[in-house]
């Protein structure tokens, strides 16, 4: 179900067939039993009742999808921010320390951008693990540094570095922090039935009109699903205060 949810695209399509299905589903049921003309008032009132649920779900996860988007942003703004802050505060160590410090955040600062911009599975393993092994050096470089420091300017720098670290998790973390599968299989349910009662109560059968309900909660659910995927579909966060802080940094 996760790897449906990357691929917005994919998501759409079945959407719209197993939808279209149901909406001839409820066409079909009408032969079967025909609608009362005195149960279409209260048919109506159901209809409208569960449209308007299936409406105000969406309209839920369409929220929830952008404030994780929003959260994702801000996250690898201060991942930049915090590089950025500690690049600077190497002034305060040794030259040959701070010549060290900055190279290793240099290539930490690729190595975050890359992550970011690649969409290959394999690529972004390795970038993780090299990842993770650049922070096992910036903190085996920092360590043995500020101890022939004084204490006030260890702790700025370790602080700042603690922030290097941490900004990464927040980021990780926000990536995998996704609408529930349990939210999408509730639309997906309830998507279903108003469909299945639209084909059910229409007066006729006009394929141009059966279209109409599948189309609209389908795109619903690409847009959701689109902004919702970290690396999946066209919406993705740029990183582009990590890209122009690491072209900063080469040319320091």
């Amino acid at each position: 179900m996760t790897k449906l949810l990357d691929a917005p695209l994919l998501l759409f399509i079945l959407s719209m067939l197993f939808l279209e299905i149901s909406v001839q589903t409820g066409a079909e049921l009408r032969k079967v039993r025909p609608l009362k003309e005195e149960e279409r008032g209260y048919f109506g009132v159901v209809l409208t009742a569960t449209l308007t649920l299936l409406g105000l779900l969406i309209g839920f996860s369409f929220s929830m999808s952008v404030s994780r988007y929003e959260l994702r942003k801000n996250y690898e703004m201060a991942e930049a921010n915090a590089i950025g802050t500690e690049y600077v505060r190497a002034d305060l160590l040794s030259a040959n320390d701070a010549a060290r410090v900055r190279e290793l955040l240099k290539k930490y600062a690729d190595q975050r951008v890359l992550l970011y911009r690649t969409s290959d599975q394999a690529l972004r393993t390795t970038i993780i693990r090299d990842t993770a092994g650049l922070q096992k050096e910036l903190w085996t470089a920092i360590v043995p540094a500020v101890r022939a420091q004084p204490a006030p300017v260890a702790t700025v720098v370790i602080s700042g570095m603690t922030d290097v670290l941490n900004s990464q998790r927040s980021s990780q973390a926000a990536w995998w922090n996704r609408i529930p599968v349990a939210a999408w299989v509730l639309m997906a349910i309830i998507a279903v039935m108003c469909n299945v009662m639209v084909g059910y109560g229409a007066p006729m059968r006009n394929w141009r009109l059966f279209l109409i309900t599948p189309l609209t909660a389908s795109i619903a659910f690409l847009l959701i699903a689109d902004i919702d995927s970290p690396r999946g579909g066209a919406i993705r966060v740029a990183p582009q205060n990590l890209s122009s802080l690491a072209q900063s940094l080469q040319q320091w």
